[in-house]
């Protein structure tokens, strides 16, 4: 299994440097196509579905039997199948539209449903961050690992806003200012890949996220895994994959992190107390 493995993780590794190799030639160059999904500041640009179609080139050439959840295609493929690959071809679209420098292609595997390959390519920084399951995780191929920060106040997490924030009191605005206070900050980097791979190697000590879909975090999941963290349901329950909120943290924190979650009132109630 383990040579299945690293087969996979290079074709994952191909994948997301010939799509970053797209994102490069883009940036600074999508002006005139950048468009609207649906809810206000939800983006897509040219350089997503180029980056895509390259990536989707190479899965079709080396795994045609293998099915594919992707942003911007959608399902491709028996989603029940084995192998599911998640793939996002350009995770933080709109910082890419603002040549913000941080996005990045996110390519995660799913077999029967749990993580267990993640490659996040990051172009703009020329970073790599590799991961599989039992291999360990990597940035630009030397191993890496989570933070030892044990106490909350001591700790910087991160974290991201819903698109559709504006609309939902559901918005993480509540827990983005509760853990302000309790630690040494909160970012938002405005993409999940990158967040997840920045715990995985202990530039952050945590992340929460609520709103994602499986192309946005399944990479990374497993990067943290391997990088000797946790990551679970707010609860600390067993992830969801398509629940859309994921805790993830150098596992030092974890229960704390989780415990705050869920003890937090909803913004909603914020003017009673």
């Amino acid at each position: 299994m383990k040579e299945q493995l690293k087969t996979f993780l290079d074709i994952a590794t191909e994948a997301a440097l010939a799509g970053g190799a797209v994102l490069q030639d883009y940036l600074g160059k999508i002006e005139d196509s950048i468009v609207e999904k649906g809810r206000p500041g939800d983006l897509v640009t040219a350089a997503d579905k180029a980056s895509e179609e390259v990536i989707l080139e190479i899965f079709n050439r080396h795994l045609p039997e293998h099915a594919i959840l992707s942003e911007e295609s959608g399902e491709l493929g028996n989603q029940n199948k084995k192998f599911l690959w998640a793939i996002d071809p350009l995770d933080g679209t709109t910082n890419f539209a603002h040549q913000y420098p941080a996005f990045a292609v996110s390519i995660g595997l799913l077999i029967d449903g749990i993580p267990q390959i993640g490659v996040i390519y990051d172009p703009f920084h020329n970073e790599l961050f590799r991961a599989a399951a039992g291999l360990g995780a990597t940035r630009d191929r030397h191993p890496i690992q989570v933070s030892n920060t044990s106490e909350l106040n001591k700790s910087l997490l991160v974290t991201g806003f819903a698109y559709d924030r504006r609309e939902t009191t559901d918005n993480n605005y509540a827990e983005f200012c509760h853990f302000t206070h309790l630690t040494q900050g909160v970012r938002r980097s405005g993409s999940a890949a990158l967040d997840l791979a920045y715990v995985a190697c202990g530039r952050v000590d945590g992340y929460w996220e609520r709103g994602i879909a499986p192309w946005d975090m399944t990479a990374g999941i497993i990067m943290v895994r391997e990088a000797g963290g946790r990551v679970t349901a707010y609860d600390d329950s067993p992830l969801e994959i398509y629940s859309g909120r994921i805790l993830a943290t150098n596992g030092c924190i974890h229960d704390t992190v989780s415990k705050e979650l869920m003890n937090l009132p909803p913004l909603s109630t914020w003017g009673q107390y």
